[in-house]
């Protein structure tokens, strides 16, 4: 799942985005025992990556975090916790699906020592055995993505785990299949359950996107149904926020 085009196009309006602070998220009471010092990572397929500048690997940089939602929720992060000293990276990669984030696990998440993980992965491990250029299966999927958290526990025992629902934005010409419908939805309910196993906050982006779509149609939200539009990107953060609200 290759979309950097698309992401890149979106660049030059990030900078007015991420300006009108007070349109990324609506402050709330927030956590009183977050720690002083966090480092967070972003991981998954193209979803995260958005664009990122792969060569530039340092922490906190914005060139590296794409024009997604892991750059706008992180921008969320330093503005909502001054007082926390914030490491983040986003180490998502397009195309990837869950046994490809295990390969480079150890590099681009354990060597990390983050305190919290956040990932999103399930719609290549779908769309790529729907088009015949992969063999997995649901139980594949899932099985792969326990076997990455447990592997992330063992590591760093402390370790929050954000999980992501995967999702479609119906009405997008990527996802027309009816297959999206009847055999994906077996994915979201693999991803929730490892992420309740595993005591995970849960993003539902799904409902995100479906109760989005009851405000404006998919085009807006997406030019796929697959990777998110700024707005979509918008949604998706301000929903991630949500959910690393009630890690603490």
């Amino acid at each position: 799942m290759s979309n950097r085009r698309a992401f890149i196009k979106n660049a030059a309006l990030v900078p007015a985005a991420l300006a009108g602070s007070a349109a990324l998220a609506h402050p709330t009471k927030l956590p009183a025992d977050v720690p002083d010092t966090l480092t967070v990572l972003f991981q998954g397929d193209s979803i995260t990556d958005a664009g990122r500048d792969r060569a530039r690997t340092e922490p906190n940089d914005s060139g590296n975090m794409g024009v997604g939602y892991a750059l706008l929720a992180s921008a969320m992060l330093v503005g909502e916790y001054p007082g926390t000293d914030l490491t983040y990276y986003n180490k998502g990669i397009s195309g990837n699906k869950v046994y490809q984030l295990a390969e480079r696990w150890q590099a681009d998440a354990l060597d990390l020592e983050p305190d919290v993980v956040s990932i999103l992965i399930g719609v290549n491990d779908f769309w790529h055995m729907l088009n015949g250029n992969y063999d997995g299966t649901v139980e594949v999927y899932r099985d792969d993505f326990r076997a990455l958290l447990e592997r992330t526990r063992e590591a760093r025992p402390e370790v929050k785990f954000i999980v992501c629902e995967p999702f479609i934005i119906r009405g997008g010409s990527a996802v027309e299949s009816e297959r999206w419908e009847s055999e994906f939805p077996a994915y979201r309910e693999a991803a929730r359950a490892v992420a309740s196993e595993f005591d995970a906050a849960w993003v539902p982006f799904q409902r995100v996107f479906d109760e989005a779509l009851e405000d404006a149609p998919a085009e807006h939200w997406s030019h796929d149904g697959v990777h998110p539009s700024l707005a979509g990107s918008y949604r998706m953060a301000r929903a991630w926020m949500e959910a690393f609200k009630e890690l603490w």
